[in-house]
């Protein structure tokens, strides 16, 4: 999330507010009231839609003729907390429809806002990054698997997991802990196991065949 927040009062006017949004280049302003509290937020679309408005007949008359705050903000303010996942964050905004949330701490007061772009940084992380992070992290530090039995490959996010391991229960540990990785789009375990002897091949089915034809792949 962005720690410093620009937060316009519920009674900021029309023009400060524009002011605001170009000064710092952002795209919307969280609205607060005099404890603090996101109480609604004005974007630019919303702005907008005053200057739409003006000199038409309105559907909503009273927010389209705002002149501060309090008449064009939606309300009440959708918001998330520090402690969240992106997942969570990212779920939140596409439930409501929103492309920013500000962020609360325990007391409701404002302590930071996360928007799309914040969710999507991570995103841009090199694929070297990933790959050592999951290869010394969780294989070798969590897991706890001998340097090099996994391979690692990631290509624009998307790792490939090649190599063995000990059983088939540690796969799908294996691969929520990588999906975990800030960066990771998806993830392919091309593992096998040891079983009773024997190496069986866990790579997942292929999209067009059953699992009886996997069966008889193997």
């Amino acid at each position: 999330m962005t720690r410093e927040v620009v937060a316009v009062r519920s009674d900021c006017p029309f023009r400060e507010m524009a002011r605001a949004l170009e000064r710092h280049r952002i795209a919307a302003l969280p609205v607060i009231d005099y404890d603090g509290r996101p109480v609604g937020v004005v974007s630019e679309r919303d702005l907008l839609r005053h200057e739409a408005g003006r000199g038409l007949v309105a559907r909503d008359p009273a927010r389209t003729g705002a002149e501060t705050a309090a008449g064009l903000m939606t309300s009440p303010a959708v918001t998330a907390h520090p402690q969240w996942s992106l997942a969570e964050a990212a779920r939140t905004m596409q439930r409501h429809a929103v492309g920013r949330l500000p962020v609360v701490g325990a007391d409701g007061l404002l302590v930071g806002i996360v928007s799309v772009h914040d969710l999507l940084r991570p995103y841009l992380r090199e694929d070297a990054a990933v790959a050592d992070e999951i290869r010394h992290d969780v294989l070798e530090r969590i897991v706890g698997l001998p340097p090099g039995r996994v391979r690692v490959r990631v290509d624009d996010g998307v790792v490939t997991l090649t190599g063995r391991i000990d059983a088939a229960t540690d796969l799908p540990v294996i691969a929520r802990l990588c999906r975990s990785v800030a960066g990771v789009v998806a993830v392919h375990p091309r593992l096998t196991f040891t079983y009773g002897g024997a190496d069986l091949d866990v790579e997942p089915p292929r999209a067009s065949e059953s699992p009886a034809e996997t069966n008889a792949r193997r």
